[in-house]
C-alpha cells in the first residue's frame, strides 16, 4: 500500500509512524550494507523519523545496532527512539573528544548542521557546518557516509527551466549556503584522503505536517497573513520519501562522492499551492509581490534514474497538511523562510 492510501494521522504518534515506514527498496539497501548504523545529529526535524525507519528496516534483515547521536534537548524524542529500538547517545559534535568516544559503525548518516540564526551568529554556523563535518569524517574514515546537504549550494535559476543539476557549478548565496558548500568540501576531502565512500544528499524542502513549505502556507492562510510570492516556485518532498531515499543512498556511497538532488519531481507555483490549501481550508489566501523570474529549484533527472518513484503524491500532502492545521495539531514553530532570496537566515 502506498503512503497516499493511509488515513490522515490524528496525532504525533500516527504521523511519526507514517514518516518512518521503510519500503522494500529501503530494506534492500540496508541489507546491502552490513554493520551497525550511526545517525549523527539525530535530534533535528528529520533525524528521529529517519533513525526509527532504520530500526524498522533492520528488524526485517537481522540484528544490528542503530545509534542516534544528539545533545537531546528533547527528552521525549529520545525516549520514543529507545522505544523503537534505537540506542540514543548524548554528545556535543563540536567537542572532538566526545566524537572520538562514539562507537564504531560501518554506516553513518550525517544530519548535523545549523541554518537559522546564521545572520546573528555566523561563526557558530561555520563551526557546525564545516568543522563538525571535518571532525566526524575523520572519526569515521572508511565507513559509508550519507551526508545531508542542501539545494542552497546552487544559485537561483530561471523558473522556465528544470532547476540546477548535480553537475552544475555551485554558487551559494549568503553565509549559510557557503558554509553548506564547505560541509560538502570537507566530506569530499575526507573521501579523497581516506578512501571513504560518501553520498551527498542535496535536500530541498522536506514536508512534515508540523513544518515545511505547505504548513507555512496553511498557517498564514488561517491567520489571514499575506503570502509572499518573491520566491514564486519551490520543490517539496514528503519527509518519509526523503528518509527512504537517504537510507537507500548508503550502497551508492562512493569515492569520489555520489551527489544527488533529493526533492519533489516538479517545480510548483507557490500561488497555486496556496490556492489549493485555501480551497481545502475554506479561506482564500492573500498575496503580496509578484513571481520573480528565478527561484531556488533542483533538477531531479538523476534522482528518478536511481530511485523508485516517491510514494506520497502532492494532492495527498495538501490534504494532510490542511487537515492537520485545521485541527490545530502540534507544530514545530520553525518556518522554512522559503521566500528568502538574500541567503540570510
Amino acid at each position: 500500500m502506498s503512503e497516499g492510501a493511509h488515513p490522515a494521522p490524528d496525532g504525533v504518534r500516527a504521523l511519526d509512524e507514517l514518516l518512518s515506514h521503510p519500503r522494500a527498496e529501503t530494506i534492500a539497501a540496508l541489507r546491502a550494507c552490513p554493520g551497525d548504523v550511526i545517525v549523527l545529529g539525530a535530534g533535528g526535524k528529520m533525524g528521529p523519523t529517519l533513525a526509527t525507519m532504520l530500526a524498522r528496516a533492520a528488524r526485517e534483515i537481522g540484528p544490528r545496532r542503530i545509534y542516534a547521536v544528539s545533545r537531546w534537548s528533547d527528552a521525549a524524542a529520545a525516549a520514543a527512539l529507545r522505544d523503537a529500538g534505537v540506542e540514543t547517545l548524548s554528545a556535543d559534535l563540536l567537542d572532538r573528544a566526545q566524537v572520538e568516544a562514539l562507537p564504531d559503525a560501518a554506516n553513518v548518516v550525517f544530519m548535523a548542521g545549523q541554518k537559522f540564526g546564521t545572520a546573528g551568529a555566523p561563526a557558530t554556523t561555520w563551526a557546525m557546518n564545516v568543522l563538525v563535518p571535518a571532525t566526524c569524517a575523520a572519526r569515521y574514515a572508511g565507513s559509508r557516509i550519507v551526508a545531508f546537504s542542501t539545494g542552497n549550494v546552487y544559485p537561483l535559476t530561471p523558473t522556465s527551466g528544470s532547476g540546477s543539476r548535480e553537475t552544475d557549478a555551485p554558487a551559494p548565496v549568503g553565509e549559510y549556503a557557503m558554509s553548506c558548500l564547505g560541509r560538502e568540501r570537507m566530506f569530499e576531502a575526507a573521501s579523497a584522503r581516506d578512501g571513504t565512500p560518501v553520498a551527498i544528499v542535496r535536500l530541498n524542502y522536506a514536508i512534515d505536517l508540523r513544518y515545511g513549505v505547505l504548513t507555512d502556507l496553511a498557517v498564514r492562510i488561517l491567520r489571514d497573513e499575506p503570502i509572499s510570492l518573491r520566491m514564486g516556485r519551490v520543490n517539496v518532498i514528503w519527509q518519509g520519501d526523503a528518509n527512504r531515499i537517504a537510507i537507500e543512498c548508503l550502497p551508492l556511497a562512493s569515492v569520489p562522492p555520489f551527489v544527488i538532488n533529493v526533492t519533489g519531481e516538479r517545480s510548483l507555483r507557490v500561488r497555486e499551492l496556496a490556492e489549493a490549501l485555501g480551497a481545502r481550508l475554506g479561506r482564500p489566501p492573500r498575496f503580496e509581490g509578484e513571481d520573480a523570474p528565478d527561484a531556488l529549484l533542483s533538477d531531479t533527472t538523476k534522482l528518478r534514474a536511481h530511485f523508485a518513484p516517491q510514494e506520497m503524491p502532492l494532492e495527498t500532502m495538501l490534504d494532510l497538511v490542511a487537515e492537520w492545521v485545521r485541527h490545530d495539531r502540534p507544530l514545530l514553530g520553525k518556518p522554512t523562510k522559503f521566500e528568502v532570496r538574500s541567503g540570510e537566515f
